[in-house]
Parts: structure tokens; C-alpha cells; sequence
């Protein structure tokens, strides 16, 4: 029996199956739940640099068949939330997170977690930022929804002050019905859990498809 000149990589692997399930005949078929149209592709940390060459690879393809791809950066909608705070607030906190730490370390990051997780978390938080990108596209192009991938990404940026499993929560119902893809640096534990960065404890309370 011959084996393949190349094996593909479990990312590789992942981004084929999520390519094939969007552009099934008959619709996005990311989920086997009726009109819950979210998923996680899952990847090491570690393999960022690779994760966005699959990216602007399935992009790309998208968009050769006449798809919209909405890029969502993470890290760069906490910083618009940072500058709306006001010119000095950033630094009025970086100070405090210096002299908390010279206390203790664990109390520094106490304190720029209370600074930070209010922007973040909640329905007010990234989540509303990611849904009025999505919902403002879907109202422009009704036409589209059902080609257009919303892509979240760069959560790896904002830990430890980031849960995935609340952000998709918050925006269930909140997307106008396309298909949503959050891209997740951590590791898988059993069928369910995914551990962020690989550091927290694993959550369980995921209702997408994961990928791979």
C-alpha cells in the first residue's frame, strides 16, 4: 500500500473539514443545530504563524467562490475600548499595575484584572463589538448572509483576561445568522473541554462544533 507524499497537519485537516462544511450545496453546515451557526477551530499556542497562513489560505479560497470574510481582531477592539477610556486613563493604570506589583505580583495582575475584564466580559463587552461588525454588514448585505464568515481571532493576545465559552454565549442570537468562527489557542481535553492557552482550567461549556 502506497502512503501520501504529505500528511497533512491537524490544522491543515481542520481548515479542509471547515472549508468543505461552509460551502456545502445546501448552506454553511458548520453546526448540526438548527440555526446556531457557530464553531471553534482549535490550535496549539505555539502554532499562531502557521494558524494565519491557514487563514489567509481559506480566506482567500472564500473569496474566490464569492464569499465575505469579516476579520475580527480581539486584541485590536480592546485597544479602541482602551483609547475610548481617555488619553491618560492607560497610563493612570499601568501606574497602579507597577505599584501593585512591587507589593506582589499576584496583586498587580489583581488589579489590571479589574481594570481590564469590565471592557471584555458581559454582553457589553467584546461581544457587542463583535456583533454590531457582523450585524452591521448582515443589515448592508442581507443578500450575503449565507456567504459570509465572520472570523474572531487574536483572543491568544488578551489572556489571561479573555473567556471564549462566555463570548460565544453573549453573542448567540446576536449575528444576524452568519456563520461565526472563533479561533482558539489552547488544548483540547476530551470531547468537550478546551483549556485557554493551555494554562486555565478546562471549560466544558461549549455548545459549537470544535475543529479539528
Amino acid at each position: 500500500m502506497s502512503l501520501p507524499l504529505f500528511h497533512r497537519t491537524d490544522l491543515e485537516k481542520a481548515f479542509a473539514a471547515l472549508r468543505r462544511d461552509l460551502i456545502h450545496p445546501d448552506g454553511p453546515r458548520i453546526s448540526t443545530m438548527r440555526n446556531y451557526r457557530f464553531a471553534i477551530v482549535q490550535y496549539e499556542p505555539e502554532k499562531e504563524l502557521k494558524l494565519r497562513r491557514e487563514v489567509q489560505r481559506l480566506s482567500d479560497d472564500l473569496r474566490t467562490h464569492g464569499w465575505m470574510v469579516l476579520a475580527i481582531d480581539l486584541q485590536q477592539l480592546l485597544f479602541e475600548r482602551i483609547r475610548a477610556q481617555g488619553s491618560d486613563w492607560a497610563q493612570r493604570v499601568v501606574r497602579m499595575e507597577q505599584q501593585s506589583a512591587g507589593i506582589g505580583l499576584e496583586r498587580g495582575l489583581g488589579y489590571l484584572k479589574s481594570k481590564l475584564v469590565p471592557l471584555i466580559e458581559g454582553p457589553d463587552g467584546l461581544a457587542a463589538d463583535c456583533s454590531r461588525i457582523i450585524r452591521d454588514y448582515a443589515r448592508q448585505h442581507p443578500e450575503n448572509v449565507d456567504r459570509t464568515l465572520a472570523l474572531i481571532g487574536r483572543a491568544g493576545a488578551i489572556y489571561p483576561f479573555f473567556r471564549s465559552s462566555a463570548l460565544l454565549r453573549h453573542l448567540d442570537g446576536q449575528t444576524a445568522q452568519v456563520p461565526v468562527v472563533l479561533l482558539y489557542p489552547g488544548e483540547r481535553r476530551g470531547l468537550t473541554g478546551l483549556s485557554f492557552m493551555g494554562m486555565l482550567e478546562p471549560d466544558n461549556d461549549y455548545r459549537p462544533r470544535i475543529y479539528p
